[in-house]
């Protein structure tokens, strides 16, 4: 199978194609720009595999698209900017490059004669402001629930919107010019080689340094976490599904359901690394941050017999383990 991720030199596209390569049977393309993903060791020795080609290229550049490699099975698209606080620092070049690089993924599909099935990863964050806006969201919440962008003005909610923007677009293609498309919304997919932007990478700098007060941003707030060789597990079973090939556009939850507050969070990540602070901080996060996120997964269950595996104190260990090897300053 011959198979195209975008976005491939980052957290997901990375373990995807590392779980993806594992099948000799696959070869693969990665398209990344470079400028969020990195061309580290681990990534380097993935591209020593004859299976693997890399393209460092700008999605959001129409030229790029005439010279395109063809004759994809399967295409991933997960190249986007993303990272709470790029939110807040450059909205609109969020908007303009998540937007722009999907419609022009979408354009070139729509001119292949041989139309690959398509995967597009929305965001929890494409319903969670109907919480803030009307105090109510099903909990656990199906895929199909109000998307709602809570206040317009609010840089936080510019992922969010071209997320929201992004499922309408990947579905109305899909139905205009007949190709399947498996639209997941992931819930915090966390792991080894994530950045040094998210809530994990930045708690397991301060253990590595032992910062003293160890501060936690909404300690009541709940989440929940999946691990990534879970998570990308879960997107290849939905994109090699003959039942998500019968129904070609599905909406698909990949998430956990153990669903913590941020305090017990950092207190099961305190044992798994055997480091305690003596004085902890709370503070509160930014206005837009959502008070609960619990996903209903029953349909990824039905289409492909999926559910998580990894206990989350495995991998919280494992994480930490792998920033403990790769820390920031290098």
């Amino acid at each position: 199978m011959k198979i195209l991720i975008t976005g491939g030199a980052g957290f997901i596209g990375y373990h995807l194609a590392k779980h993806l390569v594992s099948n000799t049977e696959n070869s693969l393309v990665l398209i990344d720009n470079l400028q969020r993903g990195k061309m580290d060791e681990d990534l380097k020795i993935l591209l020593a595999n004859s299976r693997v080609q890399f393209i460092q290229a700008d999605l959001t550049d129409p030229e790029f698209y005439k010279d395109m490699p063809i004759d994809f099975d399967h295409v991933y698209h997960l190249a986007a900017v993303n990272g709470t606080k790029l939110f807040y620092q450059m909205p609109q070049e969020v908007l303009r490059i998540n937007t722009l690089s999907l419609i022009y993924i979408l354009e070139w599909i729509r001119c292949l004669e041989k139309k690959p099935k398509l995967c597009f990863t929305s965001s929890n964050e494409a319903y969670a402001g109907a919480l803030e806006a009307f105090n109510q969201l099903p909990l656990p919440t199906p895929e199909a629930v109000p998307l709602v962008i809570s206040d317009m003005y609010n840089p936080r909610w510019s992922y969010a919107g071209t997320k929201l923007i992004g499922e309408q677009f990947v579905i109305f293609y899909a139905r205009a010019y007949n190709f399947s498309a498996v639209i997941v919304r992931p819930h915090n997919f966390y792991g080894p080689r994530a950045g040094y932007d998210h809530v994990l990478p930045e708690w397991s700098q301060k253990i590595m340094n032992q910062t003293e007060p160890f501060i936690i941003f909404s300690p009541d707030e709940t989440r929940t976490f999946c691990y990534i060789t879970d998570a990308v597990e879960a997107m290849q079973l939905l994109m090699d599904s003959s039942t998500t090939h019968a129904h070609p556009i599905e909406t698909v939850h990949i998430g956990n359901t153990d669903e913590i507050t941020m305090f017990d969070l950092a207190n099961k990540m305190f044992v798994a690394v055997g480091w305690t602070p003596k004085k902890l901080e709370f503070e509160s996060s930014p206005q837009g941050s959502v008070k609960r996120r619990l996903p209903d997964i029953s349909k990824i269950k039905n289409l492909v017999g999926w559910q998580p595996k990894t206990k989350l104190e495995d991998g919280l260990k494992k994480t930490f383990e792998w920033y403990t090897k790769h820390p920031k300053h290098q």
